[in-house]
C-alpha cells in the first residue's frame, strides 16, 4: 500500500523561486522535487562524498582548454618549470 504523510514547511521567497525554477526545468512538481532532494540528502548524509561529487559535477566542462604535457623525455620537467614560472 502506497502512503504519504503531509508535511508543512516554511520557505522564503528565494527558496520558493529556486524550487519552482528547478521543478519547471525538470518537468516535475515542486513537491516531487522536494521529495527527491530529501532522498538525495538523506542517502548521502555523513558520507563526505556528496560535496565532492557535487563539486565535480558542477565543474564539468569548466576547463575547456587544458595543456597536456608530452610524454617525451624531459617534457614533464619543462611543463612543471613553466607552471612554476607562471605561479611565481
Amino acid at each position: 500500500m502506497w502512503c504519504m504523510r503531509r508535511t508543512n514547511i516554511y520557505l522564503d521567497d528565494q527558496q520558493t523561486d529556486l524550487l519552482d525554477r528547478r521543478a519547471a526545468e525538470e518537468g516535475i512538481s515542486r513537491a516531487e522535487l522536494i521529495r527527491r532532494l530529501i532522498d538525495k540528502g538523506l542517502h548521502t548524509a555523513g558520507d563526505g562524498t556528496s560535496a565532492i561529487h557535487s563539486a565535480i559535477d558542477l565543474s564539468f566542462g569548466s576547463m575547456v582548454e587544458v595543456e597536456v604535457p608530452s610524454r617525451d623525455s624531459g617534457a614533464r620537467e619543462d611543463h612543471l618549470n613553466r607552471l612554476w614560472q607562471f605561479n611565481a
